[in-house]
């Protein structure tokens, strides 16, 4: 797998678990752009979109346009996966803590 695929993979399981963990399950493409910063991916806003849009593909979030920002809304199916009960190809597995 090339380095570059490992770590949309893993910015797409980041994505998930941050919105496990927000209030309502449901964070902003802006937030969350600023979040991934603190996990060590440095990615644009745009890039976060992208990522999103793929996830709604895969029925890991629900999205919703307001402004220049996309609403995110996680899925039961994105939590499953987000917490390692199901499997997403495409999106890294979390580790054991």
């Amino acid at each position: 797998m090339m380095f570059k695929e490992y770590l949309r993979k893993d910015m797409r399981l980041v994505i998930l678990r941050t919105l496990s963990e927000m209030p309502r399950y449901t964070g902003n493409s802006s937030v969350l752009t600023n979040l991934l910063s603190e996990f060590g991916h440095a990615v644009s806003r745009d890039q976060v979109k992208t990522e999103l849009s793929w996830l709604t593909e895969q029925g890991l979030v629900t999205i919703e346009s307001v402004g220049s920002v996309l609403v995110a809304t996680l899925s039961e199916r994105g939590q499953d996966v987000a917490e390692g009960r199901a499997v997403v190809e495409g999106v890294a597995k979390p580790r054991a803590t």
